[in-house]
Order: structure tokens, then sequence, then C-alpha cells
């Protein structure tokens, strides 16, 4: 499948009626919509993008049961004990590489919005010494990426949480100060979530992804080089 035309209105109405009715008796009681209107479709969805991916990202990991998240909650360590989530989400992350602590590429649908976006999230404090040190050494590289044209025409520019002073053992005058300060290394599109049952779903999220690339490459670089040595 090299396309994908849409979620059907269904999947909407039901993530807006498990935001009012997130339990398990409602859940099961409507989990036939669940599988037909929205676990099936994200599937068929990560499926076209997966194989689009591979043609400009050979590298990333596409097994769309492995890329699409479940929608239960890991409720072990959380004050909220809502069961379910209310969104539906796909991760593309390269093999060889720990899928929550590199820069993989990302999308969800939820009641309010489709978010298409990328970079790295969370990293570890060993990886996020190394991205620093890389940025510190080929800051200019990063530069170009974060600069270009199609790169700000597209996301506007780097985002995600970042520290109030240099991060240690970097000097507050590198010329790339304000890049090492991130703690996150982000970048994203919102649109409506109409656009979720729109055939241009599909190419917004590649055409993003696309984009993505260069910096998540960059961002990877370091740490395929950890992982070579472990």
């Amino acid at each position: 499948m090299d396309t994908f035309r849409g979620f059907p209105k269904e999947a909407l109405r039901f993530l807006r009626a498990l935001k009012r009715n997130n339990n398990r008796d409602w859940f099961l009681a409507h989990k036939d919509v669940y599988e037909a209107s929205v676990k099936g479709p994200m599937l068929e969805l990560a499926t076209a993008v997966g194989g689009a991916v591979l043609n400009f990202a050979p590298e990333m990991l596409v097994d769309p049961r492995r890329n699409v998240y479940r929608i239960h909650r890991d409720i072990r360590f959380s004050q909220d004990k809502s069961p379910y989530k209310t969104h539906v989400a796909a991760l593309f992350w390269p093999r060889g590489l720990e899928k929550n602590v590199c820069a993989a590429l990302y999308f969800h649908l939820e009641p309010a919005e489709v978010l298409i976006a990328g970079g790295i999230y969370m990293p570890g404090p060993v990886q996020m010494r190394a991205i620093r040190s890389h940025i510190a050494a080929n800051w200019e590289q990063m530069s170009d990426i974060i600069s270009a044209g199609q790169f700000k025409k597209l996301f506007g520019g780097l985002e995600g949480e970042q520290l109030a002073r240099p991060p240690r053992g970097f000097p507050a005058d590198h010329p790339a100060i304000d890049l090492l300060r991130h703690k996150q290394f982000l970048v994203s599109i919102t649109s409506p979530p109409a656009l979720a049952e729109s055939p241009e779903l599909f190419p917004r999220i590649v055409t993003a992804f696309a984009g993505m690339m260069p910096l998540i490459r960059f961002l990877n670089a370091p740490l395929g080089k950890l992982a070579q040595v472990r």
C-alpha cells in the first residue's frame, strides 16, 4: 500500500467519546468501533508512511505493529489512572538505536489536532552529552540544517526546552551556545483534526518527515557511535 485516503469520521468521534468515557467498560463496549475505525486505519497509515519513509530514510525501522503505540496507558507510576490514551500515535526510529532516547519521526491524531513531529524528546544523560559534544564540534552543519529555507518554511525553527544557563563543560561564549542550551531538539507541524479525514494527511506526513531527516541524522550521528561502543 503506497497511499492512505484518510480516517473515517468515526475515528475522531470515537476518540472524543473516549475522552468523556475513559474506562474499561465503555471501551470494551465500543471496541469494535476502535478496531475498525481507529486501529485498523492507523496500521494502514503507518504501513503507507513506512513504505514512503524507506525511500528517503532506509535506516528507519518500519514495522507498523511496532511503530504504532498501544492505546493502553502505563498507569503504574502515574497519578492519572485513566486506562486509555485519547490519541493514536506512531513512531519511526533508526534500527540499532534505543527507541526512546534517539531522534525519531512521530505523528499523532487526537480530538484537538494532528501533530507531525520529529527530533529527540527525552535523551538520557549519556545521549545528551554526546549530542552536545557533536553540536559543539559541528555547529555550523547544524546551523545550516535549521536555517535552510525549506526547513524554516516547514517548521519555523527548532523547538524544545532549554537550560537557563550554559550546560556544564561548555563555554558561555561558544558560537552555538543557544543550540547547546537545548534539553530537547524538536520540530513540529500542528494541523486541525479534520486533516485526519483527508487524503492530504498521508502526503503531509511524508513531506514533513523528509524535511526532518537532515536534523534527525545529525542528532543520531553521535548516538550511532555510542551504540557501536556498547
